[in-house]
């Protein structure tokens, strides 16, 4: 049956014609797979062989280790007990006698073996403090028991002066290396000295020897930033000074971080140590002689810095310190509060700060006074007094109010401001210390402009006393008439130039008021926000402040409207003839000029208010000229009551009327525009006919009333029979 075909003999014969059919059709398939199935077999036994191999490889390492974990923990165990037994010794050696540290181990005085010293020192010590401290507890427990023992009481004194005998040593060999800059040595002495409460005294002990804490340096520090001792610091000075001072320390203590990176184990610490001893040692040494609080009941005298002297020197300290924290701080200093430890240094001087703030202000403010005053009198001195008149005199010109003065004020608030917010960190203290601050402004500026429009208001007060003491009596001679109206006019003159002189200190008193106003606006309001209610009191306060004045200003512009009114009077009084409204003249050509009386009094208003119209603005302006025209129409009206009028007097009058009309036009106030027209209309009673009379006011009959008064003062009101005729006429 080869290859899986069965064959017959009887079937031999027809093998050439006939293909026979496989026995066994899937066999080329199975031994396919069986072949494969072989070929696996191998490759996972050599598999399966592999991994025994390995398995018995790790399982003879991990037998080697273990064996060998055995070896050394036997062998560590050795060493321990063997380090046990040897402790133990040194401790019993240690226990001997109290005060014996001459019978103790070579290892104990051989200086190549210090650190191994050191280690087995600290080692004893704590276990005998530990045990002491269970015979401690052992025995309180135990009431009575009087034969407890006492322990390794011994031993531990004992270690405690041979640590203290090691230490010194350690520090003396520190020292020498340190003297020879050798900081490997230096770095050894260290790192055994932590092994002593962390190297504390170690660290202490080289902070200590550094040579920027000598006396000498400190000493030289205020010479530095003060100078001379006979000199008077500047602030400038100082803050070239400390910026000098602060940039040496800071130099050397970041040389200091390098040789203390390079030696200690736990540099932070000790440049903990360093800054600290900085902050509370060196620098507190110099603001000592630097800010020395001056008294606030006797302050030093401006022409020796005054008060503001002091501040200035306190906020230059502080912001340079300040900064120098900042640059320590960066320099590295562990967890030490630098700017905290600023903060403590200037605590004292932090909490009255805004006391000398206060009355710095309050000093400055009386010494430009004091200034202002002293120029005042120079000037008047130097130019002499003006004669009034016999025996009566006038100041050549009152202290005047300067803008300039009142900037000043505010260029000292700003700085107060300044310095307020550098030494408050918290916006709630910030703002209170700021509502003082512009409070004192508000005091300041109040009181200048105010005392300054009275000094304005007593000028004017002057020259109306001059006025009523140079009134023209009834019956005077010639030569006393003369020098009654010299003495006048020169009243008039003093009454003209103060009145010049209020409407320029209104005119400052009000540019004063808006840079305060814009100061709060931007630089105050803001800072006052952090506390409820702050701004709305200082707003309050200002409003408060600020109608002081306006109350001095109202007063002295009715007295400027009285000096004009009185001026007014005179000039008609003098000038005014019978004959300007009256003349003999009459029926001939009419003089169409005005009066000689109108045209002095219209060119005197011009003259005077221009003062008024440039200074005055807005609804002040308004009010005075409304009332300052009231009062002059009405004078008018009075005046010439004192007159009797013919057609061609009551023609020039008219033009009178029209002139003051005009000039009060310039007042833009409207009511005055309609009594002056009125007036124009009234004058027309002089000119028409006594038969017109009835029909002139038809169209206005409310001013009949007015128009009968000056009907009256018709030079034919009598021969016409007018008041007759007028009171059939108009009854009412």
């Amino acid at each position: 049956m080869p290859a899986g075909h069965m064959r017959t003999h009887s079937d031999a014969g027809k093998a050439s014609q006939v293909i026979s059919s496989p026995l066994f059709p899937e066999v080329e398939a199975l031994l396919s797979l069986f072949k494969n199935s072989s070929i696996q077999l191998i490759d996972l036994r050599k598999q399966i062989d592999k991994k025994l191999s390995n398995l018995k490889n790790e399982v003879a390492t991990q037998d080697s280790k273990h064996r060998k974990t055995l070896s050394e923990s036997a062998d560590t165990q050795r060493e321990t007990a063997s380090q046990t037994i040897d402790l133990i010794k040194y401790l019993m050696e240690f226990n001997s006698s109290p005060g014996d540290l001459m019978e103790l181990s070579p290892l104990f005085s051989d200086d190549s073996r210090v650190a191994e010293a050191a280690s087995i020192a600290q080692k004893l010590r704590s276990f005998a403090e530990e045990d002491i401290g269970r015979q401690g507890m052992t025995v309180s427990s135990v009431m009575g028991n009087a034969t407890a023992s006492k322990g390794l009481e011994v031993a531990v004194g004992n270690l405690q002066e041979y640590c203290n005998e090691l230490e010194n040593r350690l520090l003396v060999r520190f020292d020498s290396a340190s003297q020879r800059k050798e900081l490997s040595t230096m770095a050894e002495c260290a790192k055994i000295l932590s092994q002593f409460n962390r190297g504390t005294s170690a660290m202490q002990h080289y902070v200590g020897l550094r040579p920027m804490f000598d006396l000498e340096v400190m000493n030289a520090d205020a010479e530095m930033v003060l100078g001379d001792s006979g000199s008077q610091p500047t602030p400038s000075n100082v803050e070239h000074g400390l910026s000098s001072l602060y940039k040496g320390i800071t130099d050397t203590v970041r040389k200091e971080a390098a040789t203390i990176t390079a030696v200690f184990p736990s540099p932070n610490d000790v440049m903990s140590i360093l800054i600290q001893r900085v902050m509370e040692d060196r620098v507190p040494n110099l603001l000592e002689r630097l800010l020395v609080n001056p008294s606030l009941a006797h302050p030093p005298p401006m022409e020796e810095g005054g008060l503001i002297l002091f501040l200035k020197m306190l906020a230059v300290a502080y912001e340079k310190t300040l900064d120098l924290a900042r640059d320590l701080s960066a320099i590295g200093c562990g967890d030490l509060d630098v700017e905290g430890l600023t903060e403590s240094l200037f605590l004292h001087h932090k909490d009255v700060y805004i006391e000398y703030e206060q009355a710095s202000l309050k000093q400055l403010y009386k010494a430009k006074m004091e200034e202002l005053r002293a120029e005042n009198q120079q000037a008047s001195e130097s130019s002499g007094t003006i004669g009034r008149s016999k025996g009566a005199s006038i100041a050549s010109s009152p202290q005047q109010i300067s803008v300039s003065v009142v900037t000043e004020f505010v260029r000292w608030n700003e700085e107060a401001i300044s310095r307020s917010t550098l030494f408050s960190s918290q916006p709630a203290t910030l703002a209170a210390k700021v509502r003082v601050v512009f409070t004192c402004l508000l005091d300041q500026v109040c009181q200048y402009i105010t005392e300054g429009l009275e000094r304005a208001r007593d000028s004017l007060t002057e020259a109306a006393a001059l006025r009523e003491r140079f009134l023209l009596g009834t019956s005077v001679s010639r030569r006393v008439a003369a020098a009654a109206v010299s003495a006048a006019e020169a009243a008039a003159a003093a009454g003209e130039s103060s009145f010049r002189s209020f409407m320029v200190a209104v005119q400052r008193c009000g540019s004063s008021v808006a840079i305060v106003q814009q100061y709060f606006a931007n630089s105050i309001s803001r800072l006052l926000l952090p506390v409820d209610g702050a701004h709305a009191a200082s707003c309050e306060e200002m409003s408060t402040a600020m109608s002081r004045a306006e109350a001095t200003a109202y007063k002295g512009l009715q007295q400027c409207i009285e000096t004009v009114t009185a001026e007014v009077e005179r000039l008609l009084s003098a000038e005014q003839k019978a004959t300007d409204y009256r003349s003999p003249d009459d029926g001939f050509v009419p003089d169409h000029r005005p009066t000689n009386a109108c045209t002095r009094v219209v060119a005197y208003l011009s003259r005077v208010l221009e003062a008024a119209f440039t200074s005055l603005e807005g609804l002040n302006k308004q009010a005075f000229l409304t009332e300052l025209g009231n009062r002059f129409h009405k004078g008018l009206v009075n005046h010439w009551q004192k007159f009797t009028f013919n057609p061609s007097g009551g023609l020039r009058l008219k033009r009178d009327i029209t002139e003051y009309g005009e000039f009060v036009r310039r007042f833009n106030a409207p009511t005055l525009d309609e009594k002056f027209e009125l007036l124009g209309i009234m004058a027309n009673v002089f000119i028409v006919a006594p038969e017109s009379l009835s029909s002139l006011f038809e169209g206005t009959p409310s001013i009949r009333k007015d128009a009968q008064r000056f009907i009256q003062l018709r030079d034919d009101y009598k021969s016409a029979k007018l008041a007759s005729k007028l009171s059939s006429l108009w009854p009412s």
